[in-house]
C-alpha cells in the first residue's frame, strides 16, 4: 500500500506538472499547425514559469475577491501576524518548535497581547483566524453552528485512528453517531457506580502498596489505568485490566522490584497513546503532514495493537446480538443494552462504524478524565489548605468509608468547584479547530469597530486554555488556583458570558458524557480522600525532562509557578507523569 507521503507527492506532482505539460504540448501543436518557428528555449521558459505565475495570480485573485467581499459585508480583516519568509513558513516552524519545547500557548499568547483577541496566522496563504473571544467561539459552536465543520483536511489526518466517529465527522454522519450514542448517556446508568467502585478499590490498593514500600507513584499513569479500565468496561463490558499490569517506577529507583504480571494491557495503552500523539502531530503540520510520512503510515503499527484488542470484542458483540435477536424472534427487542457497544448495535452492525465510534468515545472517556483528575491531585498537593477543606466536606457528607451516592456528589459544592477550577486552568482539550464553510463575519471585540471578516475555507482555531486565563474575563487573579471564585463575587465574570468557561465544549457538539465524567471524577476523588489525608509532589522522582526548564522560572502566570511540564496531543497531559506521595488515613482516625 502506498504511504501517505508518496500519495501526497504523487498528487502534488500531477498538479504541478499538468499545467506546464499541457501548455508545452499546446504550443508545440500550435507551432506545427501554424508552421511558425517557436524556439525550444522559449517553450521551456514559458512552461517553467507557468506554475509560479499561476500561483501568484491565484493568490492575487483570492486577495482581491476577499477585499471586495469584506467591503460588501461592511467588515474588516483580522490583524495578520507577519512572517519573514515566503508563505510565512517561519511562523509554522516557530509555532511547531514551541509546541514541542514550550509551554501550551507559547507564541500565540504573545500574538494576542500584541494584536488583540483574534489574529490571522496566514501560513502558505491559508487563512487561519485564531480567536480567544467568547462571542466568536459561541458563533462557531452554537449560534452559527452549521457554517463550521471539522472539514476534510482535519478528517483526513485523523482518519487512520478515529475513522468516521463522532469526533471526526460532519453532517449526516455526525448526526448518526450523535443519535446512536445519546440514548445510553441519557439513561440513569451514569449514576450507577459499581464499575467505578471496583476500579477505585484497585487504585487505592496499588497506591497503598507502593507508598508503604517507600516508593512514590505516577498518579497520571495510575489514574489513566483507572479511566481506561472503567471506560473499556463501560463501552464493551470487557475490561483491559490495566490496573493489574506492571506499573512504572520512578527514574531514580536504581533497582525496582521485579513485577510478573502481564504486559498486554501496557502494550494497548502505549499503542493508544502513540496513535493519539501521531494524529496530533499531523494536525500541527496542516495539509502537508504526509511529507513526514514518506516511509509509511506511522499510525499503522500502534493501531495494529489497538485493533487486536478491539476487533475480537466487536465480533463477539455482533455475534451475541445475532443470537439474541434469533432467540427472541424477528421484530422483537433483544432487551436493554448493558454496554455502550450493545446500544450501538441497536442501530448498526457494521464493524467499522462500531470500532470508529467506540474508539472516539474511548479517547473522550479515558484521556480527558485522566488529565483532569491528575490536575486535581496536583493542585491538592500544591495547596494543602484546599485539600484539607475538600476532605472535610467529603468526611462530613459521606464519612470515612461509605460509598458515595449520586445525591452525595450532587450536593458537594466545593468538590465541584475544585474540579471546575482545575479544568479552568488546565482544560483537557486546550485547543480546537473548525473550518468555515461560507464567508461570514464575527462580532468585533471593540463595539465601536467593524465586524471581522471570515472568508470561506478559513481555518478557525480557538483556545479555551488561553481564554480561561484572560484577566479581563476572570479578574486580575485569573492565573491563580482558587476554587472559591465559583462562589464569591468573582462569579460575576462567568455570569457575564457562559461561553467563557468551556471545559466540555458547547452547542450541538457539547460532550454527551459530561455528567458521566463529573460522576467518575467525583467518585474517585472521594475515595482517594477517604483513604489519604494529604498529597505531596515527589520532585526527585520526576525525570529531568519532565520538570519545567530553568528559564520558565521567571515567566509570568502559571508557567513560572507550576512544577511540572504540561504537554498536549489531541488532549492535554503531563510530561513524564505526575509523581506523588500521600499520607494514609489510619484505621484509628477513621473510627474517630
Amino acid at each position: 500500500m502506498v504511504s501517505p507521503g508518496v500519495a501526497f507527492l504523487g498528487r502534488l506532482t500531477v498538479r504541478v506538472l499538468s499545467m506546464p505539460v499541457v501548455l508545452s504540448l499546446g504550443i508545440l501543436y500550435a507551432r506545427r499547425r501554424a508552421g511558425v518557428a517557436f524556439p525550444l528555449w522559449a517553450i521551456i521558459v514559458i512552461a517553467a514559469t507557468s506554475v509560479p505565475l499561476y500561483v501568484v495570480y491565484r493568490i492575487w485573485r483570492n486577495n482581491r475577491r476577499q477585499r471586495a467581499e469584506a467591503a460588501a459585508m461592511g467588515a474588516r480583516f483580522a490583524p495578520c501576524v507577519p512572517g519573514k519568509l515566503i508563505g510565512n513558513i517561519d511562523l509554522m516552524q516557530m509555532l511547531a518548535h514551541k509546541r514541542v519545547h514550550g509551554y501550551p500557548g507559547d507564541g500565540f499568547d504573545e500574538f494576542f497581547a500584541q494584536y488583540g483577541p483574534v489574529i490571522n496566522i496566514r501560513v502558505l496563504w491559508i487563512d487561519t483566524l485564531f480567536t480567544v473571544w467568547p462571542e466568536h467561539i459561541k458563533q462557531i459552536l452554537a449560534t452559527d453552528f452549521n457554517n463550521y465543520e471539522k472539514g476534510r483536511r482535519f478528517q483526513f489526518g485523523m482518519n487512520s485512528v478515529l475513522g468516521s466517529g463522532v469526533f471526526n465527522s460532519d453532517g449526516e454522519m455526525w448526526k448518526f453517531h450523535r443519535a446512536v450514542t445519546r440514548p445510553f448517556f441519557s439513561k440513569d446508568k451514569i449514576s450507577h457506580f459499581d464499575i467505578f467502585d471496583r476500579h477505585a478499590d484497585l487504585v487505592i490498593s496499588v497506591m497503598k502498596s507502593r507508598l508503604r514500600a517507600g516508593y512514590s507513584i505516577d498518579f497520571q499513569d495510575l489514574i489513566g489505568r483507572f479511566t481506561m479500565d472503567s471506560a473499556t468496561e463501560f463501552l464493551f463490558g470487557t475490561c483491559v485490566n490495566s490496573l493489574l499490569a506492571n506499573m512504572p517506577y520512578a527514574h531514580n529507583v536504581a533497582f525496582p522490584p521485579l513485577q510478573s504480571t502481564s504486559a498486554d494491557a501496557n502494550k494497548f495503552i502505549e499503542a493508544f497513546n502513540e496513535s493519539m500523539l501521531l494524529v496530533a502531530e499531523r494536525e500541527q503540520y496542516g495539509h502537508i503532514w504526509p511529507i513526514w510520512e514518506i516511509m509509511g503510515d506511522k499510525t499503522k503499527a500502534p493501531m495494529k495493537v489497538v485493533n487486536a484488542f478491539l476487533d475480537p470484542i466487536i465480533r463477539a458483540a455482533v455475534e451475541k446480538r445475532k443470537r439474541k435477536v434469533k432467540a427472541v424472534g424477528d421484530g422483537e427487542t433483544p432487551g436493554e443494552a448493558e454496554t455502550l457497544l450493545e446500544e450501538l448495535l441497536n442501530s448498526t452492525s457494521d464493524p467499522k462504524v462500531l470500532k470508529d465510534e467506540t474508539l472516539n468515545i474511548l479517547l473522550a472517556g479515558r484521556d480527558t478524565t485522566m488529565h483532569v483528575m491528575t490536575m486535581v491531585v496536583y493542585f491538592l498537593s500544591m495547596y494543602p489548605e484546599v485539600c484539607a477543606r475538600l476532605r472535610a466536606e467529603i468526611l462530613t457528607r459521606v464519612g470515612p468509608v461509605r460509598r458515595p451516592t449520586y445525591d452525595d456528589i450532587k450536593d458537594m459544592k466545593y468538590l465541584r468547584a475544585v474540579i471546575n477550577e482545575s479544568m479552568r486552568l488546565y482544560p483537557s482539550v486546550p485547543f480546537n479547530v473548525r473550518d468555515c464553510i461560507q464567508s461570514t463575519t464575527w462580532t468585533s471585540p471593540d463595539p465601536s469597530d467593524k465586524p471581522i471578516y471570515v472568508p470561506a475555507g478559513a481555518k478557525t482555531p480557538y483556545s479555551v486554555f488561553l481564554m480561561h486565563r484572560r484577566k479581563d474575563m476572570w479578574g486580575p487573579d485569573a492565573e491563580e488556583f482558587d476554587p472559591d471564585r465559583f462562589f464569591d463575587e468573582r462569579l460575576k465574570y462567568l455570569l457575564n458570558n457562559s461561553f467563557q468557561f468551556l471545559p466540555f465544549n458547547a452547542g450541538p457538539r457539547i460532550c454527551l458524557g459530561q455528567q458521566f465524567a463529573y460522576n467518575e471524577m467525583s467518585f474517585m476523588l472521594i475515595r482517594l480522600l477517604q483513604a489519604f489525608k494529604s498529597f505531596e509532589l515527589d520532585e526527585a522522582a520526576f525525570a529531568p525532562e519532565a520538570l519545567p526548564p530553568l528559564e520558565w522560572k521567571d515567566a509570568p502566570g502559571r508557567k513560572g509557578i507550576d512544577r511540572f511540564r504540561p504537554k498536549l496531543h489531541l488532549t492535554m497531559y503531563t510530561t513524564g507523569g505526575m509523581w506523588i506521595k500521600a499520607t494514609e488515613q489510619t484505621e484509628t482516625e477513621m473510627e474517630v
